[in-house]
């Protein structure tokens, strides 16, 4: 049945695709970040829902994606290749970063890798020559864009939107691999699964270095879909923490509960902006707060509460009859 349930998932996001063709700006914008929001979730979960650590190192992934990609847009080079080379920088980096913050376990990890934004951050800052420090980096149209409001939309929406396929892919196949089996092992017990020959600081090194590639990746495209980046936007630690609220929201560890639980994220986030813009941002917390108390094991969870109730239902019509 998971099989299924994954190649649904994808159908339903190769099916996005069509919005270039039937959406207004607005539409292509709501698209656009609902993409986004997926990647960011979909990443997270591999370390944080098939390994179990709790980080908060997406910030420092999408704001360095986001710079050392506009940095290479100002320099003229095309999207795609300013998006490759960011994520593989941020892959390696990740890799090396994992060796040594991922000795850390439970609460000290996540207060490591929170403060990897907030060092990046100050580099950031520092490097005005390169980064434009606190005034900012403006990034000029990709000549692939087009001309037009609407042309400019499609054009970035198709890029997350593809962005978004590629990650699903990788990681539904990670799920399946032998990493994914290690990196359950790992999250089950990870004195055990030292035992039975998983290598976890490798295992755990990958999982933080896929769980960055992307969102690397999709900070480039951010960078260049709205040309002007500054630190406190990019680094923000909101980053860090809407794709964990996403992913319990959608149902932690299932790929297809992170897609659901950003697209719902971003449709409360909508919807609380729209009507309580003074207070929005509590409303936002508040109702998360509600979803999670009702739905604890996230929003996958709601088919399998329906045929409980479903059978329950039926034995007690036997029963009565």
């Amino acid at each position: 049945m998971n099989w299924r349930r994954d190649a649904l998932l994808l159908a339903v996001v190769i099916a996005l695709g069509v919005l270039p063709w039937v959406g207004q700006p607005y539409t292509l914008r709501l698209g656009t970040f609902a993409c986004m929001y997926a990647v960011l979730a979909v990443s997270w979960n591999v370390i944080g829902g098939f390994a179990g650590y709790p980080s908060f190192a997406t910030a420092a992934f999408f704001g360095f994606g986001a710079y050392a990609g506009g940095i290479m847009l100002t320099k003229g080079y095309a999207l795609p290749v300013a998006a490759l080379t960011a994520g593989a920088i941020a892959f390696a980096a990740a890799m090396v970063l994992g060796a040594v913050l991922l000795r850390l376990r439970g609460h000290y990890f996540a207060i490591a890798s929170l403060a990897v934004a907030e060092v990046l951050r100050e580099l950031t800052n520092s490097a005005t020559d390169l980064t434009g420090g606190g005034m900012g980096l403006n990034i000029p149209l990709d000549a692939a864009a087009g001309t037009g409001v609407v042309a400019e939309a499609g054009y970035y929406f198709r890029a997350m939107w593809l962005l978004l396929i590629v990650t699903l892919v990788v990681v539904l196949y990670v799920q399946r691999s032998r990493l994914g089996f290690g990196l359950a092992c790992i999250r089950q017990n990870e004195a055990a699964a030292d035992m039975i020959g998983v290598n976890a600081t490798l295992y755990k090194s990958l999982a933080l270095a896929l769980s960055g590639v992307f969102v690397a990746m999709a900070g480039t495209l951010y960078a260049g879909w709205v040309h002007y980046i500054e630190p406190p936007d990019v680094y923000d630690i909101l980053y860090a923490v809407k794709p964990i609220v996403m992913v319990l929201l959608g149902g932690l560890g299932s790929v297809t509960g992170a897609v659901l639980g950003a697209f719902a994220f971003l449709g409360i986030e909508e919807l609380v902006w729209r009507n309580y813009l003074q207070v929005h941002t509590g409303m936002l917390g508040l109702l998360v707060v509600v979803l999670l108390l009702f739905l604890p094991q996230g929003l996958v969870s709601i088919g399998r509460r329906l045929a409980v109730w479903r059978a329950r239902r039926a034995q007690e019509e036997v029963h009565g009859g």
